[in-house]
């Protein structure tokens, strides 16, 4: 495929996925988040009993199919290649902070775009700390940040992850009394679309982000670095995408898809500091690691348990954002939240600086 191709298949990728993302909410997911990597693995965690609150516990078949398609499509161009053993506990750690700043500014980075496509300006901040981060974490790059090379395994080994996820789906369709569902009315969880309607679309956004290898943080990174801007026309075109269709739906339908404005946006707050400082984070964590949580899973369908660690770490800072009182929510950050934000930008610091000036003395 020529690089005219190649950019053409991103962009509409993209368009197929904003579309996809706002069809969801009007499909039942709440709204601005028909699909966001951080939101819905911390509704997982909750449903499993990794957290206790209440409002945000659903298995979003989202996540499964993300996973799933993936799978399939790499299994099918021969690009299922199970590999890792590059720094896991370290990228762990990353991900458990980059969750921690996802939950300060209520979403991903994928969130973040569909709440810039629904009219929601708070998301602008978080875009701004999300560039600053990226730039930081280009900083390292350029001056030989590394986590060190993966190394092959067993495909036994690459498909550890891909089993969980099958397990998911059949506790989230069997229901037993163990797993937690939000009563409805209750909160976001409690706000879905159907099963089959979420896993097809997680098939559909897995393949199509498993061949274009879309990622928002690659995007800004690989502008920064190499004036290349294929894969962010990917997001730009989800963006798009995404308005269009809210601006449809808010003129054909009852409901309201696109309200711009900083008040009153759904599941979001109007802390312009902490938006900017929780996607800081996210950016400068997700650069370490190789790519937004949207990546991650992608790679772990792939085999790529480095990436299947990531996510591990992911849901676990999601856990304890929750059980410790660290999420934000519609009134707010919350001060165990600030503090949880400022460690993390120290330790993903502290973790940059030693892959690479201190590996440079080695």
């Amino acid at each position: 495929m020529d690089l005219k191709s190649e950019k053409s298949g991103i962009i509409l990728a993209g368009i197929f996925i904003g579309i996809i993302a706002s069809l969801l909410v009007l499909f039942g997911n709440p709204v601005n988040m028909g699909f966001c990597i951080a939101c819905f693995l911390r509704d997982t965690a909750g449903a499993v009993g990794l957290h206790s609150a209440a409002a945000v516990q659903y298995i979003r078949p989202e996540i499964i199919g993300l996973v799933l398609g993936s799978f399939l499509v790499a299994l099918g161009k021969k690009e299922f290649i199970p590999r890792g053993g590059s720094a896991p506990l370290t990228r762990f750690v990353l991900g458990f902070f980059v969750m921690i700043g996802c939950l300060m500014f209520l979403g991903c980075p994928f969130r973040m775009i569909l709440r810039l496509a629904g009219g929601d300006w708070n998301a602008l901040l978080g875009l701004g700390g999300f560039i600053c981060g990226i730039l930081a974490g280009v900083f390292f790059l350029n001056r030989g940040y590394s986590l060190k090379r993966t190394y092959p395994y067993a495909k036994l080994e690459g498909s550890l992850f891909l089993g969980g996820q099958v397990i998911l789906l059949v506790l989230l369709v069997a229901a037993p009394a163990f797993i937690h569902f939000t009563e409805p009315g209750d909160g976001p969880g409690a706000k879905h679309a159907a099963i089959l309607l979420s896993l097809g679309a997680g098939l559909i956004v897995g393949a199509l982000a498993q061949r274009t290898r879309l990622c928002m943080v690659g995007g800004i990174r690989d502008m920064a670095l190499f004036g290349e801007w294929k894969l962010l026309a990917g997001f730009v075109a989800v963006f798009a995408s995404a308005l269009v269709c809210n601006l449809i739906l808010t003129a054909v339908t009852p409901d309201t898809y696109f309200q711009a404005g900083f008040a009153e946006q759904a599941v979001a707050h109007t802390d312009g500091l902490w938006n900017f400082l929780g996607m800081l984070l996210v950016g400068f964590g997700c650069v370490l690691l190789g790519g937004c949580p949207l990546r991650q899973l992608v790679l772990s369908g792939e085999g790529n348990t480095d990436s299947a660690i990531t996510v591990i770490g992911l849901v676990a800072g999601a856990a304890f954002a929750h059980n410790f009182g660290l999420a934000s929510s519609g009134e707010g950050p919350t001060a165990n939240g600030m503090i949880a934000v400022v460690i993390g930008i120290g330790v993903v610091l502290l973790i940059a600086c030693l892959n690479t000036f201190h590996k440079q003395k080695l």
